[in-house]
């Protein structure tokens, strides 16, 4: 993958495809890859070029010690937009990505032709700081828990209940997480205490959909509902049967629901 610098920092990103650009952020502790498996596809074929990127902390882009806040990823992405000259794009965001989106868009709104906001929130209310604070306790004392435990875990965190009593498929997610548990990004982990941002997004002026997943327990459906409230104009989709990796359980409909805004614009 080809480097840009960008505030201060190597980011390792891919072009692919022809047509306007949409860029894609990543959440927390994944690698932009990820994008790859279903949604750059749909993309492709409905005329887009598409971009990912590895956030900071993600290999191969750089991993600064210490803890990383909104405010830095927002300022990479940026230098990233700028780098590429690919502004004003389209954004899509998923978790930690669409809380970016949502910054660079109060910060840069010229750069920003549009936004998808997936799996996104404005605050934590009070059963998501018990979540943070929880891992931070535990990654504090320098616990790190079993892998098979980890992963059962994680599953229950982040995938609905439809594919949880899917025997087949909870088993291949299992594997996954057994296999890929303890590839962390630690730096990002301080980056979603960011307080309340609903009155600043008030103030937000590119057009945006946000779009929950109905048994998302790490950014559930009300605190995206929050967010499309407080955008003015934004419109809100909620697709079920998904969890916090809802562009993953789902993908048909989560790239319908992202192409059909996306064309507006």
């Amino acid at each position: 993958m080809p480097f840009v610098s960008a505030n201060g920092i190597r980011l390792s990103y891919q072009r692919s495809g022809r047509g306007e650009p949409v860029l894609l952020i990543m959440g927390s502790g994944a690698a932009g890859r990820v994008w790859t498996m279903h949604q750059t596809p749909a993309l492709h074929q409905a005329g887009y070029e598409t971009i990912v990127f590895d956030n900071r902390g993600i290999a191969p882009s750089s991993a600064p010690p210490g803890d990383y806040s909104l405010a830095d990823m927002t300022a990479d992405t940026l230098g990233l937009i700028e780098a590429l000259d690919i502004g004003p794009c389209r954004i899509v965001g998923t978790s930690m990505g669409a809380m970016i989106a949502q910054e660079l868009a109060l910060a840069r709104p010229d750069l920003v032709r549009c936004a998808v906001l997936m799996a996104t929130r404005a605050r934590s209310d009070a059963t998501r700081r018990m979540l943070l604070a929880a891992d931070r306790e535990l990654r504090n004392a320098g616990i790190t828990l079993p892998p098979k435990y980890a992963a059962v875990r994680t599953v229950l965190e982040m995938l609905s209940p439809t594919t949880l009593n899917d025997e087949s498929a909870a088993s291949g997610w299992l594997e996954i997480f057994e296999l890929t548990s303890g590839q962390s990004a630690s730096g990002q982990d301080s980056v979603d205490t960011v307080g309340d941002r609903r009155e600043a997004l008030r103030g937000l002026t590119v057009p945006c959909r946000a779009i929950a997943f109905s048994d998302d327990l790490i950014c559930p459906p009300h605190l995206v509902a929050e967010v499309a409230d407080a955008i003015p104009d934004c419109d809100y989709v909620e697709i079920p049967g998904c969890g916090h990796l809802g562009n993953l359980e789902n993908p048909d409909a989560v790239n319908t629901a992202v192409i059909e805004f996306l064309g507006k614009f």
